[in-house]
């Protein structure tokens, strides 16, 4: 409580500051003499008072947390879930202790990944040097031999990485809604090779070092007089950034800079490497997609950047709330008329499972996932998305459409 009275009486002054300015010159003068009582306080020791060290545990032990039989997140001793405001009134530093719990969570889904569903991990780019930025898939022994059937599993934009969908859903709810373990096992068991992409691995942060900060600010080519007006906006803009950055961030973070992984700088170019790389190579007549979110987008654009490949190889795509838009990605009407045929879109809505849903842009039809939650449709969609894959088969060989609307014989959710 100290910490939030003490940001009181600042704010207190500040209006009292803001208005003795109106005022005349002897308000001025108490204007002044309030500006230098504020500038004798310092806001990083007063903060500091407050906030424990961002020192976390680096295991789940660490933190007193397990996973139990159902996969669901449990405290060791109480048993209850996961308690995000663990210390009250310190938002930032509870924050900074789910983001370091996450982190844990990230390599235990990779472990899983490997342990339960014998995927292998893959490095990125394939032909690294041992000095330069890497990322990593993760897919089946048979994922590029495998003659009949391939899944390709695409999670969206964030925090989350290869085999997750959501890390709220993992840490709140279970592995089974929040991972892409469902999706991988049931596919292995149908005889599915595998590959789950790992878009949002597309750099490593590296401390800067003093001389890195110093040529960043001095590699400018602008003329002196130009370069001169520029920095000085520039310190005022950091002069107030940091004010305003003692009460966010009191402890102060090493200064970091980002190296890119080659050809996997993005979500888009990383989906273009794995397909030509990859899935491109591999022997499978029928290459099956699941995207979800922001991969939806970056399938969208692997088919504008290898639209006759795409065409050639894949018989179904399955998106889970894609953020895709064909006006604004400028897909072609060919592309377009493919999705149509192709694709569907399980999206968020209130309707039951595989209800049509109406859509105001001409590219897949949608339908709905049987949830309002953003971050389940992947999950909830799970028996309806693999029946949608069936029937693409059956269609592929007897050439008729699949029907990706509500169904009387659909799966039930219940069933599984």
């Amino acid at each position: 409580m100290y910490i939030y009275l003490s940001i009181l009486n600042l704010l207190t002054v500040w209006v009292m500051m803001a208005q003795l300015q109106q005022g005349g010159p002897d308000e001025k003068e108490k204007t002044t003499a309030l500006k230098d009582l504020l500038s004798r306080i310092d806001l990083d020791e007063l903060m500091k008072k407050d906030e424990p060290p961002l020192e976390f545990p680096d295991t789940l032990e660490g933190f007193e947390y397990i996973f139990n039989e159902k996969g669901q997140l449990r405290h060791i001793k109480t048993g209850e879930p996961f308690v995000f405001n663990y210390r009250e009134d310190l938002h930032r530093w509870n924050q900074k202790r789910y983001e370091a719990l996450g982190e844990i969570i990230t390599k235990y889904v990779y472990e899983l990944l490997q342990k339960e569903c014998h995927l292998k991990k893959v490095t990125l780019p394939v032909d690294a040097t041992e000095s330069e930025p890497k990322s990593f898939i993760f897919m089946s022994e048979d994922a590029l031999t495998n003659p009949d059937k391939m899944l390709v599993l695409i999670h969206g934009n964030g925090v989350v990485r290869a085999g997750q969908w959501a890390r709220r859903l993992i840490i709140n709810e279970d592995l089974d809604s929040g991972t892409q373990i469902p999706y991988i096992k049931r596919a292995i068991e149908e005889g599915y090779g595998v590959i789950v992409l790992n878009p949002n691995e597309n750099y490593i942060e590296v401390e800067k070092t003093k001389a890195q900060v110093q040529l960043s600010s001095d590699s400018s080519d602008e003329p002196a007089e130009k370069r001169e007006r520029k920095d000085k906006i520039q310190k005022e803009t950091k002069k107030r950034r940091d004010f305003y950055e003692k009460y966010r961030n009191p402890q102060k973070e090493k200064e970091t800079m980002q190296m890119y992984i080659r050809d996997n700088g993005s979500p888009e170019e990383h989906a273009i490497y794995v397909w030509d790389h990859f899935i491109s190579q591999s022997a499978a007549e029928n290459v099956f997609f699941v995207a979800h979110s922001y991969g939806g987008l970056a399938f969208v654009e692997l088919m504008i950047q290898r639209e006759a490949e795409v065409k050639n190889k894949v018989t179904a795509v399955a998106l889970t709330d894609s953020v895709h838009n064909v006006w604004h990605q400028e897909v072609g009407k060919t592309i377009r008329e493919w999705m149509r045929e192709k694709c569907c879109n399980w999206v968020s809505s209130s309707e039951p499972l595989d209800t049509s849903v109406e859509s105001m842009l001409p590219d897949c039809p949608r339908v709905s996932a049987g949830t309002e939650r953003h971050e389940l449709t992947s999950w909830k969609s799970f028996p309806s998305i693999f029946k949608f894959f069936s029937e693409a088969v059956e269609a592929k060989n007897s050439s008729v459409k699949p029907t990706p609307t509500r169904r009387s014989n659909r799966i039930k959710y219940e069933e599984l």
